[in-house]
């Protein structure tokens, strides 16, 4: 790993995280910009303008009991989804159970040694949090070179169905029940629509699936202990809060820093846990620190003039 990248990131973690104290996001941020009637609101005019959101974080990934240098992109975009078939409307919509949703590809990209990982969440989140309390779809895929894994959550009869195939024989494949719950996946779009959304104190829920991917931990109910509170300020004089997860039973703390005003755009994440196998295992920290951004509609930029795109977005 570079000591310059390492030293920068660390600086930058640490400028981000400057703590002045906890208290809940105030009552009138909170509905200010309700997304179940955004005409003329600030949430129409930012989400839909028929471009996506996306963000370029420098991110240092655990694995094997080391800190890996890669990049994270979270892609943000709200249409409209067909609830009962859970896919995107790309068809008339009348007569049909569509859903405006917020949409969120989550992805990852690192190596370890000699050998690549690429990493992708996708979330699909009612904006209609008080019709449509739960997400209606995850999907989750790991890739390197000794395989692939890939799961998926439906929401359907009040319950997630859950899918997943892994070449590990310990995983399998394998269908079954999750009872109703809060997803982690869906705190990220959560935090877009409208963070009081967000449960504090003891509460269940289903951990991030990439991470439990990583870990070998079946994806399945566990308790967590969240918290939202300030923590300062970023060098635009943006105030941002920190909404912290903390699984006991795991040992594991996720916290996403996000600024306090809409449009809520996530600055960084934390994610501490103990990481590696045998000998090498040793709690580790992945950090992600926010460098780039474009609201673009990058599906109508794939011609190889649009490389340089990429460069805006930090990627190589």
């Amino acid at each position: 790993m570079s000591a310059i990248r390492t030293t920068a990131l660390t600086l930058a973690w640490g400028i981000l995280t400057a703590t002045i104290g906890c208290s809940n996001l105030d009552s009138q941020d909170q509905h200010d910009d309700n997304p179940r009637d955004d005409t003329g609101t600030k949430f129409g005019a930012y989400w839909h303008q028929g471009k996506a959101e996306v963000t370029r974080f420098a991110l240092q990934q655990a694995r094997y009991g080391e800190l890996r240098d890669g990049d994270a992109v979270l892609i943000f975009v709200t249409e409209d989804f067909l609830r009962d078939r859970q896919v995107k409307l790309e068809s008339d919509p009348t007569g049909k159970d569509v859903v405006p949703i917020m949409k969120l590809n989550f992805t990852k990209k690192f190596t370890t040694g000699i050998y690549p990982y690429s990493m992708m969440t996708s979330v699909f989140t009612p904006v209609d949090l008080a019709r449509y309390p739960n997400s209606l779809k995850v999907t989750a895929t790991v890739q390197e070179w000794c395989g692939q894994v890939f799961t998926q959550l439906n929401f359907r009869n009040n319950r997630y169905d859950a899918r997943t195939f892994s070449y590990f024989e310990t995983e399998g494949d394998r269908d079954y029940a999750i009872d109703r719950t809060l997803l982690e996946d869906e705190v990220w779009t959560r935090i877009r629509i409208d963070p009081s959304s967000l449960p504090v104190g003891e509460i269940s829920i289903v951990p991030g699936v990439m991470t439990g991917r990583l870990r070998h931990i079946e994806t399945a109910p566990e308790t967590a202990n969240a918290a939202l509170g300030s923590i300062g300020t970023d060098s635009t004089g943006s105030e941002l809060v920190r909404y912290t997860l903390e699984y006991p039973r795991t040992e594991r703390t996720l916290a996403i820093d996000f600024e306090k005003n809409f449009p809520h755009r996530i600055h960084g994440w934390s994610e501490t846990y103990r990481d590696g196998f045998g000998p090498r295992a040793q709690v580790l920290t992945t950090r992600a620190v926010r460098t780039h951004e474009l609201m673009t509609d990058y599906w109508k930029h794939n011609s190889t003039a649009d490389d340089t795109l990429r460069s805006r977005l930090g990627l190589p």
